[in-house]
């Protein structure tokens, strides 16, 4: 199983990229581990999840092939 992650603002600089792949994660909690196994200054910031462009209010399992954003804190003039 694949999932497709994609930074966005102040996360983008911690990972160096703005996407990253992860294989043979089943949930949001996993991926969430997983993310700060290899930027562990990302726990540092507050950030929302969406998954297929729903902001997530729980954590349901991953399939294959989902998109999951995370998305820091946004200011907008």
């Amino acid at each position: 199983m694949e999932v497709k992650v994609l930074f966005f603002g102040v996360l983008t600089d911690i990972a160096g990229t703005n996407i990253k792949t992860y294989r043979d994660v089943k949930s949001i909690g996993d991926l969430k581990l997983r993310i700060q196994d290899d930027f562990p200054e990302v726990a540092h910031y507050n950030f929302r999840v969406s998954l297929n462009n729903v902001l997530l209010e729980n954590e349901p399992e991953l399939k294959d092939g989902d998109e999951v954003a995370l998305l820091p804190p946004f200011a907008g003039g």
